[in-house]
């Protein structure tokens, strides 16, 4: 029986020996990369909001309609003051009569036939009509612009997605007042997770072992579970002095959105055994925005 124990003693040793080093796992957190607040670019009563609480949605997507219906009047009108012909073609046919008018004056008064005031007046009339259409253009191109101007006050009446996400949360409803002035209430609070965030404290003794652009495994706690490849995006310069700590910051590709944020989870850090930090990231640092 001791022969036998003493056998069991040694092949344990020996396998233990032969095993490579473990992988140190430690605490991190999942979060959003980006977490955005929708709001009105203008005031205004709420026509129709597209989406709710926990739906996707794609950069790019409506999310907000605005009552336009003043603006989109405004902006029909200067469309058409921007089309409009009528005094251009009245400026264009006064200049060429003013000018075959003056045209005929001066071989008239070279001929003696006319006085030379009266073709000096139709060379007074001929720069008046060419100054008229100069004007009449400028009007046009000045409708052009206060037409692209509505426009643009137009397109601020839809509100539309700048990230691919969630919709984390609807904090106003069709025919509340959209008040931009307000920076309490957003209208909704989207999450991008098309790219997850990893934030990390590591260990002093595991400076020195990260490199940006080096790949790390992440395990995500249950009931979501698995493993997950993350890469290094940065490494603090600033240790904290206090926990002896530094933090990490690694970006997880999400492009099913299978993987929710907010959730705890293990990071696996090759060739470092140091102590496990327990505090998540998470709890130290907010967010990005």
């Amino acid at each position: 029986m001791t022969h036998r124990r003493h056998h069991t003693t040694l092949l344990v040793a020996t396998l233990l020996a032969a095993a490579p080093a473990l992988a140190g796992e430690f605490d991190c957190m999942i979060e959003p990369r980006k977490a955005v607040e929708v709001r009105a670019a203008s005031e205004g009563l709420i026509e129709k909001i597209w989406v709710d609480r926990g739906d996707t949605v794609k950069a790019g997507q409506v999310l907000v309609t605005l009552d336009s219906g003043v603006e989109r009047a405004a902006a029909e009108s200067a469309r058409y003051r921007a089309t409009m012909q009528g005094k251009i073609r009245t400026g264009e046919s006064r200049v060429e009569f003013a000018t075959q008018k003056y045209i005929r004056r001066d071989k008239l008064a070279g001929q003696s036939f006319v006085s030379q005031q009266d073709r000096d007046e139709a060379l007074t009339e001929k720069r008046l009509a060419e100054s008229e259409l100069v004007e009449a253009r400028d009007d046009r191109r000045l409708s052009e612009l206060e037409y692209r101007r509505l426009s643009e006050q137009l397109r601020l009446r839809t509100i539309k997605s700048p990230v691919d996400g969630v919709v984390v949360d609807r904090m106003l409803h069709a025919g509340e007042l959209a008040d931009n002035r307000d920076l309490r209430k957003p209208i909704l609070k989207l999450a991008d997770i098309g790219t997850l965030h990893v934030e990390a404290l590591l260990p002093i003794d595991a400076y020195g072992k990260l490199a940006v652009g080096q790949s790390l495994e992440v395990l995500p706690e249950n009931p979501v579970g698995g493993r997950y490849p993350a890469t290094v995006k940065v490494v603090d310069r600033v240790m904290d002095a206090a926990s002896g700590t530094f933090g990490v910051r690694l970006e997880l590709p999400n492009p099913s959105l299978k993987l929710p944020a907010g959730i705890r989870c293990k990071l696996s850090l090759p060739g470092v055994t140091g102590r496990t930090v327990l505090a998540p990231a998470g709890a130290h640092r907010t967010p990005p925005r």
